[in-house]
């Protein structure tokens, strides 16, 4: 509404048959499909005494100086909505320009008020925003977070301040006296945790608790609730009638609907929003006048912000085609922002073309149409209309996430919804909003980049079931508009130009087949997917070609034969990967040139959901994090990885004084270190095993894979391995990890003896990072520090526990310890994240990366 948001197996010739994903996420669905359905009978029962013609009449007869007066309050709402954001970035202690914000804001709202769920929520859109402008997933949780229960706080303080006011509101006969002693009391609530703000202290939530804001922050983010509560609420009181209810009491009727609406999960909180208005005023007007308010309350409320949202986007796109100032921050917001809006206009309009199916055309222009087009046509344009409405609405989806398949599919399919608005009705209106629909598309082509098919996408469970909710509404109205007509058999077969009751019901029928149909075959098609195998020696020649050609030396993990390799469609990119459970592991971000990434990674996420998976993308940088966003994916912390930046790096100095001498003394103790090139390491290859087997069987573990190096001779000789030697003895040694580009160089196999002397390793680690400073490297590569910098005040399960892992996990894993090791060499620490589906799934990720690294759960047992 305002600031609010609102049994799988997979066989082995990978056919898929995703029951226990469906049966989680459509029991959620269900939920709130059933909550719209009450909502709607509840309100047909309210409006059981009047009838559509008389609710177009009153819509007709709303004054205009009461339509400008609530676009007016729509803009004050909006402009409010966007200190949302901005003291939200305040408190997590962020800057981001304000136009570029208030951009954000709008566009994020837009969306959020009109569509309200999945990925075209708020929180979706400012993820997928923020974290380009580098804000970490934990601040744009923290944003999410803040701005909710500020305006959860500012909504109560609405109310309050309407009870204290107006006494009762609810239309109930209660005494005055109640409602200003709740209101009174609400405030004074609110006070409290001002004072307590003013304190600094913390509030209880569940097991951790919350650091309040700054009072200021505080006072800004209620004033911006009230003013975008009231003006919210105005634009609907001035476009209702007489009802006897003052602005400050419609104010705490209007807070609470909308409280409900969020409540309730029902996308844009349709139905239920009406419902709780309606009972409210109740008596206190006429009927048919409410719901004809309402729905003028949804169209400049909604509609028209999402309309200038994209119109907004588009001209962005059109600046950045004709100047070409991609640099520009408003620039390359509207661009992140384009597909999202799009998408929500796109599905937006498909629930219009739904709708007209089910509710009759003005008779004049029926009568016109009657004069010169045959009936067979008309009833012909109607019926597809609508079924091209919900195909639209499966479109709407891949609009949303970049698909170019998606975008041809609308492309196609606009310019006959316009044909055929014309034919069934002569309606303008629609005409006008799909025409402004194709021109957007057409604009904003080039951020349609990921080749994949229509056909070929999974509609998830928040997608199924906002299709059933446009069923359900579709139905609703239907029967709404066509009660005083007795139902018989006969409607099915009646064709005239007169019979739009009709009409209505075969174009719902056909509207409800297609749906039935399309979802079934979601559930039950078969995956297109090739057996797994793994990669052949061609295979490992052109990642090995691909590696050397990029700056990243961990991609050579893609050369330890334990992954399987997707490959861009030009071959110049791979993921590499491997399964365990419902789990898809994409090891680190894709290899290869960027620009390859959007598609590839695309690709691999709807793999994974074609069998009943989850995509997984385990340790990728942060500067990729709007990637994996744009795919639906959410990102959580696992740890810091540590790069030593060779061109400041020296042993001079105090704060080197330990390193340098713990280096003396080992040199002193006649350790020699070599580094020994591919080609004489096969020579060198069982001393080498010695003092790997005498590591292990001392630290009682075994060779871990995947995103580990592993003791196998073969990958061993691809890169060079330095090794120590004492009294002529190899007694340690680490392989390396190099790409043909002297850029980044680091560790991967680091194995010691017994007979090795103290700080062997410490020694071992800064001749390499001395030798390759020597070499004109630019970073030395240390590897991850897993749970590192996991912060202590974040409010979250993960962060809780990764936190309390790495605080208490010592009798596991040196935690602690391990980081501790590799600051004495100063890096900067770079944070490492796993972008995977949200709920449950990163805990279930995160156990199946466990089994996968460690060979299983004897593996893991066994360390």
């Amino acid at each position: 509404m305002t600031g609010g948001a609102m049994m799988e197996s997979v066989t082995e010739d990978g056919a898929a048959m995703p029951w226990r994903t469906w049966v989680k996420g459509g029991l959620t669905g269900l939920v709130i499909l059933a909550v719209a359905a009450l909502a709607w009978t509840a309100l047909s029962r309210l409006a059981a005494e009047i009838s559509y013609a008389e609710v177009v009449v009153a819509l007709r007869a709303t004054p205009l100086w009461a339509i400008g007066l609530a676009l007016a309050a729509t803009g004050v709402s909006f402009l409010a909505l966007t200190l949302y954001d901005w003291t939200a970035l305040a408190y997590v202690g962020r800057r981001v320009p304000y136009p570029v914000v208030g951009l954000t804001s709008f566009c994020a709202y837009a969306v959020g008020n009109t569509v309200g769920f999945g990925p075209l929520t708020a929180g979706a859109i400012r993820y997928r925003f923020y974290t380009p402008h580098g804000l970490e997933p934990e601040e744009v949780a923290r944003i999410v977070g803040f701005v909710t229960a500020t305006f959860g706080l500012g909504v109560a303080g609405v109310t309050a301040l309407g009870l204290l006011v107006a006494g009762d509101v609810t239309g109930l006969s209660l005494p005055g006296w109640l409602g200003h002693a709740a209101g009174a009391a609400g405030l004074l609530v609110l006070a409290g945790l001002l004072v307590l703000a003013g304190r600094h202290a913390s509030l209880p939530l569940g097991r951790w608790r919350v650091d309040l804001p700054r009072p200021r922050l505080l006072l800004v983010q209620f004033a911006a609730t009230l003013v975008d509560i009231a003006a919210a609420g105005t634009v609907l009181w001035v476009l209702l009638p007489a009802t006897g209810v003052g602005l400050p009491a419609f104010i705490a009727i209007y807070a609470v609907a909308v409280g409900l609406g969020v409540l309730s999960h029902v996308p844009a909180g349709l139905g239920v929003f009406e419902t709780i208005v309606l009972a409210a005023l109740a008596g206190r007007a006429d009927t048919e006048q409410v719901l004809g308010a309402l729905l003028l309350y949804r169209i400049i409320y909604h509609v028209v912000p999402l309309l200038l949202a994209g119109l907004l986007v588009g001209l962005l796109e059109t600046r950045r085609v004709a100047l070409v100032v991609a640099s520009s921050r408003a620039v390359q917001a509207g661009a992140r922002l384009a597909p999202p809006v799009l998408g929500a206009l796109t599905l937006l309009l498909s629930a219009m073309l739904v709708f007209s199916g089910v509710t009759p055309a003005d008779d004049t222009r029926l009568a016109l149409l009657a004069g010169w087009m045959p009936l067979p046509l008309l009833e012909a344009a109607h019926f597809l209309s609508s079924v091209l409405g919900l195909v639209l609405f499966v479109a709407a989806r891949g609009i949303t996430y970049r698909l170019d398949g998606a975008w041809w599919a609308a492309v196609c399919i606009v310019p006959v919804a316009i044909f055929l608005a014309l034919a069934k009705a002569l309606a303008l209106t629609e005409m006008l909003l799909l025409t402004l629909l194709l021109i957007l598309l057409l604009i904003t082509r080039r951020e349609f980049t990921r080749h994949t098919s229509l056909l070929h996408q999974s509609l998830t469970p928040p997608w199924l079931v906002a299709m059933g909710l446009l069923l359900i509404s579709a139905l609703a109205i239907l029967f709404f508009v066509y009660k005083d007509i007795a139902y018989v058999h006969d409607l099915w077969w009646r064709f005239e130009f007169s019979a739009e009751a009709p009409r209505g019901l075969r174009a719902l029928l056909g509207v409800t087949l297609l749906a039935g149909v399309g979802a079934t075959w979601v559930l039950l098609r078969p995956a297109r997917l090739k057996p797994e195998s793994p990669p052949d020696a061609a295979d490992r020649a052109r990642a090995l070609a691909i590696v050397d050609a990029q700056p990243r030396p961990g991609a050579q993990l893609a050369l330890l034969g334990d992954k399987s390799l997707l490959f861009a469609e030009d071959g110049s990119a791979f993921i590499m990967y491997a399964r365990h459970g419902r789990s898809w592991i994409a090891l680190s971000d894709p290899v290869g040139p960027q620009e390859a990434w959007p598609p590839l990674i695309w690709r691999f996420v709807e793999m994974a959901r074609a069998v009943g998976g989850r995509a997984v993308f385990y340790q990728v940088a942060p500067d990729n994090l709007a990637l994996y966003a744009d795919a639906g994916l959410v990102a959580f912390k696992l740890g810091e990885e540590a790069q030593v930046d060779l061109a400041h790096f020296e042993l001079k100095g105090a704060k080197r004084a330990n390193l340098r001498n713990g280096y003396n003394r080992c040199e002193k103790s006649g350790l020699e270190f070599a580094l020994v090139p591919p080609e004489g390491v096969p020579a060198i290859m069982e001393a080498l095993r010695a003092v790997s087997d005498e590591w292990m069987a001392a630290h009682n573990v075994r060779e871990k894979r995947f995103s580990l190096g592993a003791f196998i001779p073969d990958y061993l000789l691809l890169r060079p391995v330095a090794v120590i030697r004492h009294e002529g003895r190899i007694v340690a040694f680490a392989s390396l990890m190099l790409t043909g580009m002297t850029e980044e160089a680091g560790i991967d196999l680091m194995r010691f003896s017994a007979a090795a002397p103290p700080a062997t390793m410490e020694y071992l680690m800064l001749k390499l990072i001395l030798h390759f400073k020597a070499a004109g490297y630019r970073r030395f590569n240390l590897g991850m520090a897993p749970l590192s910098g996991l912060s202590a005040s974040a409010v979250g399960l993960w962060q809780q526990v990764g936190r309390a892992v790495y605080e208490r996990g010592d009798r596991f894993y040196n935690f602690a310890g391990l980081r501790a090791f590799k600051s004495k060499f100063g890096p900067d620490w770079e944070a490492r994240y796993m972008a995977v589906p949200g709920g449950l799934n990163p805990m279930l990720a995160l156990a199946d990366i466990t089994m996968l690294i460690g060979g299983g759960l004897w593996g893991v047992v066994r360390k």
